[in-house]
This record gives structure tokens, C-alpha cells and sequence, in this order.
């Protein structure tokens, strides 16, 4: 594959030695490898995968003629070299699929060719002019605002992103396109090999602790990432950024002096924001964004920074604006239930968390509509991370009027120390006495109008599988 690596776009996924291979994902249903999976598909490529769960992304790779196991077991692997024997089978697999999973341990033992799904995504990446977003936390807002703000601009856009863009109602934009957007993954140290033609760092802040041992190593990998842009924007607000990170464009939102980009805001409301727009230090104009929040004002000025550094016209710029959405399961209203507001979020750091609260009660403080309580339900990701930032999450979670806590998302992480749901709630407890445990989503479903009221703006926040309890409550 290496020697086709300066091929153009077109002629890539035209040549006769890639499509000589077959690429069959183990943990194809989540939401990266489905992005990169799907991509290939609808360049011709043939695809297989598997997945123990079922979405709606498994179901569109299967419209566009992907083939889809139920099960993660060595027969699959035995099916596809029997079907596609004519081509060298390409497994690709993820940081979250381990060594005890029977497909993958099947594979290495027969010494097939393996490839982390980063390896396929940066071999896609150049074959265009690629944009990859990067940073700890609101990547996927990002990547979404900027994809959605330079296709309706260019008309000249792929994107492969972490989230369902609203507009396109997918994870994906596949065109033969001069632009391809690509949000990047920081997890698992794979962002050093990534190299954009544009690369944008939104912020640093330790996570991952399972892969990093601390924040230097955290930095080190971005500095990587950086390293390997031909150019680097990224957000002067963020001082471990400033301190740590040299780059060739800066944006801000607090101040315009020293940065190439800044939005200073003049309003906040729970469905829109107003900010004045500079660059260099001058005023350019005043905006009024469909999006509310001070954490997605920084990632819309990343998004119109990004556009103006490839010299997208200002005007179409402003002209687009209307248009923005923000991904799936970001402060996504879900609807309502016997008077019961619901919205998903996919919080799951205590930032991330703070951020989507103060946004909560902002919702509150300037709508009201006769909210009485804000009502988090949190299901907690990772043993590693609850660990590392227990006190931290234990701050923010406190802040709900009423808060339950469900089962742990452990994404393949073994048990730690002594870390379960109900020590969190016990911790919780301290601070603030309205907090209960309920095991599952299925449960809170059951319990869900003894536990909350009329009037109750309910958050339901974390990364793991909770987003489902919106079609179970739909389904009762």
C-alpha cells in the first residue's frame, strides 16, 4: 500500500492494487471505525466487520453493501477469506479491542496484516488537502462546525468525524473532494502519526489515563501532532496550549491582541450566541451564532479561523452561519415527556461536565418555562478516569438538584481499586443528599416518572451505551 501513498484522490481508490485488498473491521460499529469503514465502501472497496452491538451506523454500512457479523468469533475471519480469496484480507482494529477478543487473537495467530484504524485513516487523509481537528475535549463540535461552514462554502468537502453531523445525518461527507476533514484521536497516542495539511489543536487537559502516565506525555504526543502540520492553529485560552505549543495561527475568545482570530462575545442566550468578530486585532464584524454556550463560541472561532486560514471568502462565511448545528449528543434536546424536558449529552469528563451544566443553567436562568429542578442522570466512563478525577467529578456532579448515578462504562477496562457506582453516589452524598443509584438504563426507564417531575430539565450525560434510554422511554 505504501507505494501508492502520492497518488491523487481519484486515482487511489481507482488503482488496482488497493482494491486487490479486503478490510474487514473488528469493532466496526464504533462511531471512528464506522466513519472509515463506510468511507471506503462508497469509494468501492469491498468491507466486512463485526460488532456486538447494534446501531444505526452498522445498518447504513450494510445499505451500501458492507458485510456485517453479530458475533466477535474466529469463523467470521474463516468466512471472509473464503468469499474474498482472491484478495489479501486487511484486518483493522481499534485501541478499544484487546488481546482477550477471540477474532483479533485468531488473526495474530494466523499472521494476517493487521492495521490500527489510525494507519487507514492518515493513508486516506493523503490523498486530499486534510484538516484534522485535535484536542481534549469538543473535537466533534469542531470538526461538525467546520465541515458544515466550509462544504456550504466550497461545496468541496469530505469529512470523517467522531460524531453524526445533523446536516448530512451521518459521520461522514464522501465526495471527490479537495478538502477532507478528519477528527483525530488523541487517546491513544496514535495523533503523532497524523500529517494534515492543516492541523487544529482546540485544547489539552489530562484524560486518558489508562495509555498516559501523565500530562507531559499528553503533551508530548501533540506536540507530535503539531510537529507533523504543515500548518497548526490552535487556542491561545488554553494555557497549557499557550505554554506548550508553538504554532503559525492562534485564536481566542477573551481577548484580540496577540492572536490572528478572536470572538469576543456580547451575548449569551440558551439557543444563540452574539460575538464580535476580529482578526489581527481589527473588528470585522458582529455575528450572531445558532449556538449557544461559551465552549462552543471556542469552537465556532476554531471553525471560521480554520476557514479564513485556507482563504474562504468572510462574506460566504457569514452568509453560512445560520446554518450551524452541533453534533449529536452535544446538549441535543430529545424531547418531552409528560412535562419532562430530556437532554442527551456526551459529557464525560468533569470540563466536559461543568461546561454542559453552566450551559443548563443558563437555559434555566433566561427560559425558565416553568423548570423547577435540573435532574442529571450520569453514567461514569472508565474505571481509569473515574479514579483519576474522582474528587473533580464528584464537584461537578454535585451541582444537579437531583442526581442518579448508573452503571460504569467500563470500555474494556478491568475493575480498579475500589471504584463502583455506588461509592460515587456515596461521595456525592456528602455534598448533596438528592442523589441515588440505579443500575441501568432499562431500570431507569422502569423508575423514570417516580424518580423525576413535571418540570424537571433532565441531562442525560456520559460516553458509554446511556444515549439509548431516550427510545427506551419511547418505547414504554
Amino acid at each position: 500500500m505504501e507505494v501508492i501513498l502520492n497518488l491523487k484522490f481519484k486515482e487511489l481508490f481507482k488503482n488496482k492494487l488497493l482494491n486487490q485488498n479486503h478490510y474487514h473491521f473488528i469493532g466496526l460499529g464504533g462511531i471512528g471505525m464506522s466513519g472509515i469503514a463506510l468511507f471506503l465502501l462508497k469509494r468501492g472497496l469491498s468491507v466486512s466487520g463485526s460488532d456486538i452491538t447494534k446501531n444505526d451506523r452498522l445498518q447504513e454500512i450494510k445499505k451500501n453493501g458492507g458485510i456485517i457479523f453479530e458475533s466477535q468469533q474466529p469463523e467470521n475471519i474463516g468466512l471472509i477469506q473464503k468469499k474474498f480469496n482472491l484478495k489479501k484480507i486487511i484486518i483493522v482494529v481499534s485501541s478499544a479491542i484487546n488481546f482477550k477478543n477471540k477474532e483479533l487473537k485468531f488473526c495474530i495467530d494466523q499472521k494476517l496484516v493487521i492495521k490500527h484504524r489510525s494507519e487507514i485513516l492518515s493513508l486516506i487523509m493523503k490523498s486530499f488537502k486534510s484538516i484534522a481537528v485535535a484536542g481534549s475535549h469538543g473535537k466533534t463540535s469542531t470538526s461538525t462546525l467546520l465541515t458544515t461552514l466550509l462544504d456550504l462554502c466550497t461545496k468541496d468537502t469530505s469529512s470523517i468525524i467522531g460524531g453524526i453531523l445533523p446536516k448530512y445525518e451521518s459521520n461522514t461527507i464522501i465526495k471527490d473532494s479537495n478538502y477532507l476533514i478528519a477528527e483525530i484521536d488523541e487517546s491513544d497516542g496514535t495523533i503523532s502519526t497524523y500529517k494534515p495539511y492543516l492541523g487544529i489543536i482546540n485544547n489539552i487537559d489530562f484524560d486518558h489515563c489508562d495509555y498516559y502516565s501523565n500530562i507531559k506525555e499528553l503533551i508530548s504526543s501533540f506536540n507530535k501532532f503539531g510537529s507533523n502540520s504543515n500548518i497548526l492553529l490552535t487556542n491561545y485560552d488554553c494555557k497549557i496550549t499557550k505554554d506548550n505549543i508553538t504554532s503559525d495561527y492562534k485564536w481566542s475568545i477573551k481577548k484580540t491582541s496577540n492572536v490572528d482570530f478572536a470572538m469576543i462575545s456580547k451575548k449569551f442566550d440558551p439557543e444563540y450566541t452574539i460575538a464580535d468578530y476580529y482578526e489581527k486585532g481589527k473588528e470585522i464584524t458582529r455575528l450572531t451564532i445558532p449556538i449557544p454556550g461559551v465552549h462552543n463560541l471556542s469552537n465556532i472561532a476554531a471553525a471560521i479561523s480554520a476557514c479564513r486560514i485556507i482563504n474562504i471568502d468572510i462574506n460566504c462565511i457569514l452568509k453560512n452561519i445560520q446554518f450551524l448545528q452541533l453534533p449529536n449528543k452535544r446538549f441535543e434536546f430529545k424531547g418531552e415527556i409528560l412535562g419532562r424536558k430530556i437532554i442527551d449529552d456526551y459529557g464525560h469528563h468533569p470540563n466536559e461536565i461543568r461546561a454542559t451544566i453552566n450551559l443548563a443553567r443558563l437555559f434555566i436562568k433566561k427560559r425558565n418555562n416553568n423548570i423547577n429542578r435540573l435532574v442529571i442522570i450520569f453514567q461514569p466512563h472508565r474505571y481509569s478516569r473515574i479514579n483519576k478525577f474522582l474528587h473533580q467529578f464528584i464537584k461537578e456532579l454535585s451541582r444537579g438538584d437531583f442526581i442518579v448515578i448508573t452503571n460504569i462504562f467500563s470500555a474494556g477496562e478491568d475493575k480498579l481499586n475500589n471504584i463502583n457506582s455506588e461509592f460515587i453516589v456515596n461521595e456525592i452524598y456528602k455534598i448533596n443528599k438528592n442523589v441515588i443509584f440505579i443500575n441501568n438504563n432499562l431500570e431507569i426507564a422502569k423508575q423514570f416518572l417516580n424518580i423525576t417531575n413535571k418540570g424537571d430539565l433532565i441531562i442525560n450525560m456520559g460516553a458509554g451505551d446511556c444515549h439509548n434510554l431516550w427510545s427506551l422511554l419511547n418505547s414504554k
